[in-house]
């Protein structure tokens, strides 16, 4: 009997990834894609139901993923490099997960083989957010669903 091979997410490290299991890490939440807004006094990040403009609103994936940063220059990129600085991320994001040495949750397309899960399971905003222009930047704070961290 061959012995079972652990899923690359368990047997490798986050900097030993090649792209493709890198990006295959992403769980198509797009919550990392949300406008967040931080307290000035403790630092803290809140996450608003507000999507970046390019984020389409059913589906949870960018638009215009290949030349995002074109056209929202401070769209963050993530590497394994930053990966001690992920505590932003949502506590159910594939990235973060794997950074803290954590497994992928059940409803993971890496683990049930199901891209649609995310939303399935009500992880993602499909269907919840506005677009960045539907709501005024000073009214953003009204619009908080959870707090990072």
């Amino acid at each position: 009997m061959a012995a079972k091979v652990e899923p690359f997410w368990k047997r490798k490290r986050l900097d030993q990834l090649d792209a493709e299991e890198w990006e295959s890490l992403c769980d198509g939440c797009g919550l990392c894609c949300l406008q967040k807004l931080e307290d000035e006094d403790d630092g803290s990040v809140y996450y608003t139901r507000i999507a970046c403009k390019l984020l389409d609103l059913q589906t949870c994936r960018c638009s215009d993923y290949v030349n995002r940063r074109a056209s929202v220059p401070d769209c963050i990129r993530l590497t394994p490099a930053d990966a001690a600085e992920f505590k932003w991320l949502p506590p159910t994001c594939g990235y973060r997960l794997v950074a803290e040495g954590k497994d992928l949750p059940l409803w993971h397309h890496l683990v049930c083989g199901d891209p649609d899960a995310v939303h399935a399971e009500g992880i993602s905003q499909a269907g919840r957010m506005l677009g960045e222009g539907q709501v005024d930047e000073d009214e953003w704070e009204a619009h908080l669903i959870f707090r990072a961290g």
